[in-house]
């Protein structure tokens, strides 16, 4: 058996005085430094879980500017789509005018070229009356 004497107290309060001494030195130290550990790691999620948030908020902005600016883009291609219709209506409906004015010159300059043949020819037709009637009575002039 073990006998209990002054070397076992001694021994038991040798293990008290290292295990209080050890918890100065080392354990203290070590959980201060898990501690800071944790703290630092704690602080690092929390700074990750900012910067995913402030990205994702980012990504909306991004992708809602992005939609505006296709909607900006569709509506002054729109725009410019309308704008060039009009043009080219004023355009057709210019040339249509100039077309019918030339066509009217047309019609007046063929209006009067018949009209001067019409008047040279009515001239010619008492000479060619006579010589038809002529020929058909068989008289020579």
């Amino acid at each position: 058996m073990v006998d209990i004497n002054l070397s076992v107290i001694i021994q038991i309060i040798n293990f008290l005085i290292l295990i209080f001494v050890m918890n100065l030195v080392c354990y203290k130290p070590i959980r201060g430094i898990l501690r800071q550990r944790r703290e630092t790691i704690q602080g690092l999620e929390n700074a990750i879980e900012e910067a995913i948030k402030k990205a994702e908020e980012t990504n909306r902005a991004f992708a809602e500017g992005i939609r505006e600016a296709r909607a900006r883009g569709k509506k002054e291609k729109e725009a410019l789509i309308q704008a060039a219709a009009a043009e080219e209506s004023k355009i057709i409906a210019r040339i249509n005018e100039q077309a019918r004015a030339e066509l009217e010159e047309v019609k007046k300059k063929i209006s009067q070229d018949a009209e001067k043949v019409r008047q040279a020819l009515q001239k010619e037709v008492d000479a060619f009356a006579e010589a038809i009637c002529q020929k058909i009575l068989g008289r020579t002039g």
